[in-house]
């Protein structure tokens, strides 16, 4: 099973029905409203899968509209899901698995990982604002500043 049916078996299986609809917006990709998930159709499986998982935790996560992003307590929330999002999609393991697989750079890293790139540099920056520089994790430094890079600890 693909990442991204393994996320519509969570969302069938949670009760959240997921489909696949032709936006108005260009900017819009997915949305979660009403116990729904409606993601944008045609989108590549990672960006799909990206704005599955994304929507999903917004399932577990949200409460009420918070599609009004001038509001704190809707920022936080939206912050919340997309935090749950990254690491359930690439996580600190991930990227230190890329590392040892001799992902060269953040193309090839999303590429063995089955994100966007977008969606890789969204992680990294909030990995960054959530750990500072670096974070460490089972004898790997992963260096968000000044530059992302991984290192094995001796």
């Amino acid at each position: 099973m693909t990442p991204k049916e393994e996320l519509e078996q969570e969302a069938y299986d949670c009760g959240v029905p997921v489909d696949y609809i032709n936006f108005k917006s260009d900017q819009l990709c997915g949305l979660y409203i009403d116990g729904s998930i409606a993601l944008k159709s045609g989108m590549s499986t990672a960006q799909a899968t990206d704005t599955l998982a994304e929507e999903l935790e917004h399932h577990y996560t949200t409460v009420g509209n918070i599609l009004n992003q001038n509001s704190v307590v809707n920022r936080k929330q939206e912050r919340i899901a997309r935090l749950r999002a990254y690491d359930r999609r690439i996580g600190l393991s991930g990227i230190i698995q890329g590392y040892r697989r001799h992902c060269l750079n953040r193309y090839e890293l999303a590429e063995y990982l089955g994100v966007t790139e977008g969606f890789l540099q969204e992680a990294i920056d909030c990995y960054k604002e959530k750990y500072g520089t670096f974070a460490e994790l089972d004898g790997y430094i992963i260096f968000f500043d000044p530059s992302f890079g991984v290192m094995e600890k001796f």
